[in-house]
């Protein structure tokens, strides 16, 4: 009963999540005159990758019902067809090597069948560089980029991962790059804080793919979450941080075996807006339409990522 009691939640979750994401696309959009140097990235081509994750994780795990498997295909059609299939990030990564965001949000397309063959002949280059796997970034940006790779198939290969590409310069080193987080430390619990726990989540995010390979987490790891997570989630529902509540339980879904606290799920899931808006904390949400999008849409993609996860692993489909 339990799990279908988290399984029913979950799907609740995610299909009004996709849904508000589906109807709210176009306040999505790049503004018009757009060009590839895009002096605020995080307002203005971050969402366009933020959905692109969500779709990409519904027609990964399959198990949505028809029209949430079309609403995601739109959705990645949609976002490709604003990045000019892809020649944004071509010239974007063209006119700054360093940055890998163009590689991050190439990855959620290419998950899908979206290519673009100057940028992967780009891409290919760039990610043998030393320089650019030198870069000064914290620990867990480190692991997103890696995964990054992997799912475009730009990764070094190690463990099991595809094999070398030509001009690569050795294999990604997983459990180096893990040691480096704050998570890898295994440290103390409650001295946990708000950021830091974001990073914490996007460490088990990018090792595990978004829950596709949880067998890659050590096993300390996996001890040490399975132990403090739900610690952290009873925290964070307290105060109303429902967007990183929702991450959480992410992270539960990319453990080798789930949680699955079905009263959290229950919660969540009825503070949700009917239209599928998940608010990102306990405020009230305000504002015209654009605004609510400019706040909510994060916390709506995450509850369409949790959503999606869950129902996959109660079902049994990982």
């Amino acid at each position: 009963m339990m799990a279908i009691s988290v399984t029913q939640h979950a799907h609740l979750l995610a299909s009004r999540a996709l849904g508000w994401l589906h109807t709210h696309r176009e306040r999505g959009a790049l503004p018009p005159g757009c060009t590839a140097e895009l002096a605020e990235p995080d307002t203005v081509y971050k969402p366009l990758g933020e959905t692109g994750l969500a779709a990409s994780l519904v027609l990964r795990e399959a198990v949505a019902g028809s029209t949430e498997l079309r609403l995601a295909r739109e959705l990645l059609d949609f976002g490709w067809k604003q990045l000019g299939g892809g020649s944004m990030l071509h010239e974007r990564l063209l006119r700054y090597p360093m940055m890998s965001d163009p590689l991050e949000t190439y990855a959620h397309y290419a998950r899908c069948g979206y290519r673009h063959e100057p940028l992967e002949l780009l891409l290919r280059h760039t990610t043998s560089l030393h320089s650019t796997r030198a870069a000064e970034v914290l620990p867990n940006r480190r692991l997103a980029v890696a995964n990054a790779a992997r799912i475009s198939g730009f990764d070094r290969g190690e463990d099991g991962d595809e094999g070398p590409r030509t001009g690569s310069t050795g294999g990604t080193d997983w459990a180096g790059l893990t040691a480096a987080t704050w998570l890898g430390a295994l440290p103390e619990p409650w001295l946990i804080d708000w950021l830091t726990a974001y990073s914490m989540t996007h460490t088990v995010f990018h090792i595990t793919d978004w829950g596709r390979l949880p067998e890659r987490l050590p096993d300390d790891i996996v001890r040490h979450v399975g132990r403090w997570l739900p610690v952290w989630i009873d925290i964070w529902a307290e105060i109303g941080e429902w967007d990183l509540v929702a991450e959480l339980l992410i992270v539960d879904n990319c453990l080798p075996e789930p949680l699955g606290d079905a009263a959290v799920w229950e919660r969540l899931a009825g503070i949700q807006h009917e239209d599928g808006l998940m608010p990102r904390d306990g405020h009230p949400v305000t504002g015209d339409d654009q605004e609510r999008f400019a706040a909510h849409h994060h916390s709506t993609v995450v509850a369409a990522v949790a959503g999606t996860l869950a129902v996959s692993r109660t079902l049994g489909t990982r």
